[in-house]
């Protein structure tokens, strides 16, 4: 081919070149198993029993998780990775790159990698440019390292907290998860690499929450509550990768489902990008979800289905399937489909390019051992303060902040709890000190992680204080009652951090594979936080914790409840801030807290009956909801305008004044609410429609003004088209529940039908 040759003319020409291996080798990752390694479901089940080179004779699709598997330096990796490269650029008969991929979900996951908040924590901080920022600075790094693709975000709407991934989902709101998430996929693609959408779809809708369960929903709430945030990122975000979900949707397993993964995808929304397989996911619909009597049949089903990629190796995509087509069981123009979609985005990618292989000799010697740094400072200042902005102040009857205006503290501090001194409990279950390093004991992080004891050390300067862990996490060992009670009677007031340790496969409280039967405190936690709550001291509580948990008893008792889902690696320093006063608190719940297990699932986007208070003795409704957070400053919103009339294919036009009537500078976050009062199929009692954070001064005041695009009220009518509906709503600024100020308007007009093309995002300007 010549130098000026299209990404499409290279691919195609090298299609045309192919063997059916070759085809199925572009098709398929290849990952490297060292024995007790376990970072994906059912791990040890699956392996290529060729090594690496003997695997990508006929060239390589994927290499998986070259950095994330185990620690191993990050510029020596480069240079082993450069040279793997080359033999495939020079010594394979077609000369194909592999596309290097790897897990991104709080940072990139290598030894030394700056460590970002979990992605609830973006949720709670209510702050999409933020969190577009963070993603481009991950992939900087993934760029400087070779790494070609990352696995994130993750789209799931939070349905049931039990849920163990819930710590890796931004919302239980479609629209935050859609506008956030979709931030993220253009940060990290702004630095030429791809990003990867993650679980599509409806993962975190499994039954009783649990992982891999049975998912139940119906059309409807795919339609307007799961796949919302997937359309975001596709139409919005441009994004090249998607991953289909584990799960199975009333019966068929997505992974099987050509409706979802091409009908939806693929032809309603015009993705062009690749479909790869969740590890081991085409393998599973043998295994697991029996709809295949084999591999060779599930690659087929797979294949036929959208999935393009196998991942992380090829189990099924590699032997079973060349049997499967040379017996003409699976017609071989399926291989050609995903072999050019692969193939195109290598192309995309610069792999094709006739110069690179010549680059990687000119990057040749150019990083000795230890001389890339993964965690600079640009790096930490943006995990600082995406973690101060996602810290919640849930409760406060005055304890907080501990350290006065005029700079008076408490003379001594109790600081009590499993989690107040361990950096393990700031990270989410794909971090790589949780994901990885659990399994290298004694191995150095190599990132600076203050916990919350050394941080309100340093914070509170020449003030007593003394530490009783208490208890552990997760078992029902009180003998550390004792001397939290003793440490706590003697003190002014007491800071107890309870919560989760994050893990996989049942190794933690929270994460993947991680589920919970109830949502109290894991172990002994909720008995240790009542014994100090009995000496009589102010208790401040600190949930540290990667999913919403059962603590209303604690906004009734505590002096102050702080919410932290899993703040990374400058989290500490983020919460100690908070409760000194050097952090005026500004995160929101992204997630409600919810009364009880039995209330599950539970999310604020319920319709009337949802909230069981008049039809049942047992109401569901949460005791901090969705958009809950306090401040240590007065926010009063006033002056609400709102458009009278707005036709239902149209954009309402809302104001609303928003002033800092106290005395310590804040960040508000506007909230905008509507809600239908009257339509064809049931409707929540509130839905968010828009949303701004806003940074005031002192006596500062400032006027939002948001653009509500009408297709933020649409929903799928009877015949399970999305439509805007004529009829009156009501629009409030406050929480999902807390309305500070209210109106009434009408969408006017015909039912309209809503689009692609129809615009999803709502604008907010501060004037």
């Amino acid at each position: 081919m010549t130098a000026d040759a299209t990404h499409e003319d290279r691919a195609r020409d090298l299609l045309a070149r192919m063997t059916l291996e070759e085809k199925l080798a572009q098709i398929v990752g290849f990952w490297e198993k060292e024995d007790g390694e376990a970072v994906a479901p059912l791990q040890g089940e699956f392996w290529a029993s060729s090594g690496l080179d003997d695997f990508a004779k006929d060239g390589l699709g994927h290499l998986t998780r070259a950095y994330g598997t185990r620690p191993v330096d990050a510029a020596e990796r480069a240079a082993w990775l450069r040279g793997f490269q080359r033999r495939l650029a020079r010594d394979t008969r077609l000369g194909i790159p592999a596309i290097v991929h790897e897990e991104c979900l709080t940072g990139l996951s290598a030894w030394g990698a700056t460590t970002f908040p979990t992605p609830v924590a973006w949720g709670a901080s209510f702050d999409p440019e933020l969190v577009e920022r963070m993603g481009a600075a991950i992939g900087d790094s993934m760029r400087a390292l070779g790494i070609h693709q990352g696995l994130a975000p993750v789209l799931d709407v939070v349905r049931d907290p039990r849920w163990g991934r819930v710590e890796e989902c931004i919302a239980e709101d479609p629209y935050l998860v859609g506008t956030v998430g979709t931030s993220y996929v253009r940060g990290l693609q702004s630095a030429g690499v791809h990003a990867t959408l993650k679980h599509f779809v409806g993962y975190s809708a499994s039954q009783s929450g649990r992982n891999f369960g049975p998912v139940h929903a119906g059309p409807r709430e795919l339609a307007d509550v799961l796949l919302p945030p997937f359309e975001m990122a596709v139409l919005d975000g441009g994004v090249r990768s998607v991953m289909h979900a584990y799960t199975e949707i009333d019966g068929v397993p997505v992974a099987s489902d050509p409706a979802l993964l091409t009908g939806v995808l693929r032809d309603a929304w015009g993705f062009d990008g690749t479909v790869v397989a969740d590890y081991f996911g085409v393998a599973f619909l043998h295994h697991l979800h029996h709809v295949a009597d084999s591999l060779g049949e599930a690659a087929g089903l797979a294949l036929g289905a959208g999935i393009d990629v196998e991942l992380p190796t090829g189990d099924a995509y590699l032997a079973p399937l060349a049997d499967r087509v040379r017996a003409g069981a699976v017609d071989e123009s399926l291989v050609d489909r995903a072999v050019l979609r692969v193939l195109r985005q290598k192309a995309e990618l610069g792999l094709l390019d006739p110069s690179f292989a010549d680059s990687l000799d000119a990057s040749e010697g150019s990083d000795a051992p230890g001389s890339i740094d993964l965690d600079p400072p640009e790096h930490r200042a943006l995990a600082r303060r995406l973690a101060e902005e996602s810290v919640v102040l849930v409760s406060n009857d005055g304890a907080l902040p501990l350290v006065g205006t005029g700079g008076a503290a408490p003379a001594r501090v109790a600081v009590i709890g499993p989690n107040a001194d361990r950096s393990e409990a700031l990270f989410g279950c794909y971090s790589f000190v949780n994901h990885v390093l659990a399994q290298h004991p004694g191995v150095d992080t190599r990132i600076a992680a203050p916990t919350i004891l050394e941080a309100l050390r340093g914070e509170l300067g020449g003030a007593e204080v003394v530490v009783a862990a208490g208890c552990h996490v997760d078992d029902d060992d009180r003998s550390g009652f004792a001397d939290a009670v003793a440490a706590a009677r003697d003190a002014e007031v007491a800071v107890v951090v309870v919560g989760d340790q994050a893990g996989l496969f049942g190794r933690g409280t929270s994460g993947e594979g991680c589920d919970r039967d109830d949502l109290e405190l894991p172990g002994v936690q909720r008995a240790l936080v009542e014994e100090v709550l009995a000496t009589g001291t102010p208790v401040v509580l600190v949930l540290l914790t990667g999913r919403p948990y059962a603590v209303g008893w604690a906004l009734e008792r505590c002096a102050a409840v702080v919410q932290t889902f899993f703040p990374g690696e400058e989290g500490g320093s983020a919460v100690a801030g908070v409760l000194t006063g050097r952090v005026n608190p500004s995160g929101r719940l992204p997630v409600s807290l919810p009364r009880s297990a039995g209330a599950q699932p539970y999310s604020y986007l319920h319709p009337s009956l949802g909230e069981g208070d008049e039809v049942s003795n047992l109401p569901t409704t949460s005791p901090a909801p969705f958009g809950h957070g306090l401040s240590y400053t007065t926010f009063v919103r006033s002056d609400l305008e709102v458009d009278a009339e707005t036709p239902t294919d149209g954009v309402l036009g809302v104001r609303v004044r928003v002033t800092n009537a106290g005395d310590r500078a804040g960040d508000d976050v506007v909230q905008l609410y509507g809600r239908d009062l009257v339509a064809s199929v049931t409707r929540p009692v509130a839905q968010l429609l828009g949303y701004r954070r806003v940074h005031l001064e002192p006596g500062e005041s400032a006027v939002v003004e948001l653009r509500v695009p009408t297709t933020r009220l649409a929903f799928a009518g009877r015949d399970l088209a999305r439509v805007v509906e004529p009829g009156e709503l009501d629009v409030w600024v406050g929480t999902s529940e807390a309305r500070d100020v209210q109106a009434r308007t009408r969408l006017v007009g015909d039912v309209h039908r809503v689009g692609v093309t129809s615009p999803r995002w709502t604008t907010a300007e501060v004037r």
